[in-house]
């Protein structure tokens, strides 16, 4: 560990946080401490709410959405408020890319380059709250007009994950706050803190009391209480498909509130024998190291032309091997921490099954030893069959598994052998193949001859059992309103009772 990582950027002793509700803070009656998974030092405070303080938010979002201090105001003037709080990010950047480091164990040079893209959702935010708009119909005859109004849908509940604790939340907030929506949010509960930074930038810039509510806790009680909230009229929840059905279960047996799920993947990365390989093989290994695996994008199913499969998997091994994993703060560090133990566990759990399962181990397969921290290191198998648990399940971890096909027709049927469709990603010089392997793979975001790639003015979702419903760009904020038809008649009415 370098001087930088030694404690230049540990605190000496853990950040104790409030929760905020209605344009305040508000102190905590019980608090969860969290240890940084990177460094095995505790770094955050952060309080355990209660029902009452999730009922005390959601009363304030619905005070601030009906009394219109938000949705009230013109277009441009949200767009200057969102506008200034991305002036808020830039200016804070460093801060938040600590604190994400701290509790969740990522690169500080990709915490950095995710903070930069969330000053992009903000602005293009911005822009999208001046572009929400209904429609006319004018072809209904002489006397009678049309029209559909676009209105925000109330007050917005949003569960964020801890694989990405502020990327995903400003991925869903500005949009939502385009819309005219009022929120309530709960981040997971090991990385609550630049959550509850984003509600200061919020408020500096000028956002009305009420409108942004961080409440703080586990998912099985205050998630879930959220999801059940009476009050609240849409969710919008980010992470595992199984707890996303209990999310479904919850609006049916309250409101019926509508729900936004982004949810679990098991992710395509299919490489023809045209390709060029070392290029895709730099991107099959970005795909799956990115945030140690935690990634819902994440190509975790590899499918290569059996002609230079061989070929393909040596040179993959070989840029895999190469993977710079360790102390986050360590700016030549490519992969970080497992955020959390359980998870850690579950990885290493998979990585045994697969070796008792058969497959082949072509690199990694164990945790790293760094003498602090949870870190493992990047693994391949290869022999996959569709039948073994890492061929099918969402490990959430850097372990990648390989698959071979002689046609497209059968790259595309292994792509779609799952219950997911999230994402997925294609590598080959034909254009004819790309066209038809994408159009033919049911994914929610597809790259071509690319990874990850793509800004905040692209919707994002899934398919099957990834999700409901899409986030960013103006389909992002359209997901949180709701369409009135209006019928106007002019002149006379035709009277349905003679005089």
């Amino acid at each position: 560990m370098n001087d930088v990582t030694k404690g230049a950027f540990l605190p000496e002793n853990p950040r104790e946080f409030d929760f905020f509700i209605d344009g305040a803070w508000h102190a905590g009656h019980d608090w969860f401490e969290r240890n940084s998974p990177s460094h095995d030092v505790p770094v955050t405070r952060i309080p355990r709410c209660t029902r009452d303080d999730l009922d005390t938010a959601v009363a304030a979002a619905r005070r601030a959405f009906e009394d219109g201090s938000w949705a009230g105001l013109p277009g441009a003037g949200r767009a200057g408020i969102l506008l200034r709080t991305a002036e808020g990010l830039r200016r804070r950047r460093d801060e938040i890319a600590r604190w994400e480091v701290l509790e969740n164990g990522k690169p500080l040079t990709q915490a950095r380059g995710e903070i930069d893209h969330c000053i992009a959702c903000f602005e293009v935010a911005a822009g999208a709250a001046r572009l929400v708009r209904g429609d006319s119909f004018n072809n209904l005859g002489d006397s009678l007009l049309g029209m559909l109004l676009r209105e925000p849908i109330g007050v917005v509940g949003l569960i964020t994950p801890w694989n990405f604790p502020f990327l995903i939340l400003c991925e869903r907030v500005p949009f939502i706050l385009a819309s005219g929506c009022t929120l309530v949010v709960k981040p997971a509960e090991v990385t609550s803190a630049t959550t509850l930074i984003l509600a200061d930038i919020l408020a500096e810039a000028g956002l009305p009391r009420g409108v942004y509510n961080v409440v703080t806790g586990a998912g099985r009680t205050i998630g879930q209480a959220l999801a059940e909230h009476p009050d609240v009229d849409m969710l919008s929840f980010t992470g595992s498909t199984g707890v996303g059905r209990s999310c479904v279960h919850a609006s049916a047996d309250s409101n019926l509130k509508k729900l936004g799920l982004e949810l679990g993947g098991k992710n395509p990365i299919i490489v023809f024998a045209d390709a060029n390989l070392h290029d895709a093989a730099d991107a099959v290994a970005f795909g799956i190291s990115f945030n140690t695996g935690q990634c819902c994008v994440s190509s975790s199913r590899l499918i290569v032309e059996r002609s230079v499969a061989r070929e393909f998997e040596s040179i993959l091994v070989d840029k895999m091997k190469k993977i710079r994993v360790g102390d986050p703060f360590d700016p030549e560090t490519q992969i970080g921490a497992i955020t959390t133990e359980s998870q850690n566990t579950t990885i290493l759990n998979y990585i045994a099954q697969g070796k008792a399962e058969g497959a082949k181990l072509l690199c990694g397969g164990a945790a790293l030893d760094l003498g602090h921290g949870q870190f493992i290191q990047p693994t391949l198998f290869s022999d996959v069959t569709p039948s073994m648990a890492i061929a099918r399940e969402e490990i959430f971890g850097p372990v990648l598994s390989s698959f071979h096909f002689d046609t497209p027709e059968e790259a595309i049927a292994i792509a779609n052998d799952t219950v997911y469709g999230l994402a997925a990603s294609l590598w080959t010089r034909d254009i004819d193949k790309a066209l038809t392997v994408t159009r033919r793979v049911r994914a929610g975001r597809f790259w071509v001859n690319t990874i990850m790639a793509g800004g905040p003015e692209t919707p994002i979702g899934g398919f099957k059992q990834s999700g409901w419903g899409r986030e960013s760009g103006m389909l992002g904020v359209e997901e949180y309103t709701q369409v009135k038809s209006v019928h106007i008649e002019t002149g006379g009415r035709t009277h349905w009772i003679a005089s």
